[in-house]
């Protein structure tokens, strides 16, 4: 039996902890119970965007594959942001992990629970950067632009740095 693979775009950040364990263990997790992790971004440092009086925040995205539909996607991803300590208490707060799911294949959702693609990527060179390293010419399904145009195009003037190993 052939079990259908949808290749999905994550972004990992964290910016408390020891960030970069963080986001290690977090491609862990999603290898063990999400899917295949088939390639990834480096990792990347931004100042913190929306509530700036916190640490900066190490980014980065995965492409995976996995046999999960969006909605069980999702609640998977949560359960592993409660599991390593994730406590939703303010927006834009700092934390241990935050997962969100950047593409779904080329699928369009807008549910009350779940938007996808995420809705603020565009406005976000955290996201389009690592994004960008990874697939340049990959078509955003919504805003029928390539993720090079959106990242040349980001009104966001935080800079994002790679970290070097």
């Amino acid at each position: 039996m052939n079990i259908k693979k949808n290749k999905v775009y994550l972004l990992l950040g964290s910016n408390m902890n020891a960030p970069e364990k963080q986001l290690k263990l977090a491609t862990q997790a999603i290898n063990k119970k999400i899917g295949q992790v088939v390639r990834s971004s480096a990792v990347y440092e931004t100042a913190a965007w929306g509530k700036t009086n916190q640490p900066a925040f190490l980014n980065q995205v995965l492409i995976l594959e996995t046999p999960h539909d969006p909605f069980a996607l999702m609640n998977i991803i949560l359960s592993i942001e409660q599991h390593m300590g994730r406590i939703r208490q303010q927006k834009y707060a700092a934390r241990i992990i935050d997962i969100d799911i950047l593409f779904y294949g080329k699928e369009i959702i807008n549910g009350e629970q779940l938007i996808i693609p995420h809705p603020l990527m565009n406005q976000r060179k955290f996201v389009l950067t690592p994004l960008h390293e990874l697939s340049p010419r990959f078509l955003h399904p919504v805003f029928k632009q390539t993720i090079h145009q959106l990242l040349k195009e980001c009104p966001d003037k935080l800079s994002v740095n790679k970290l070097l190993k």
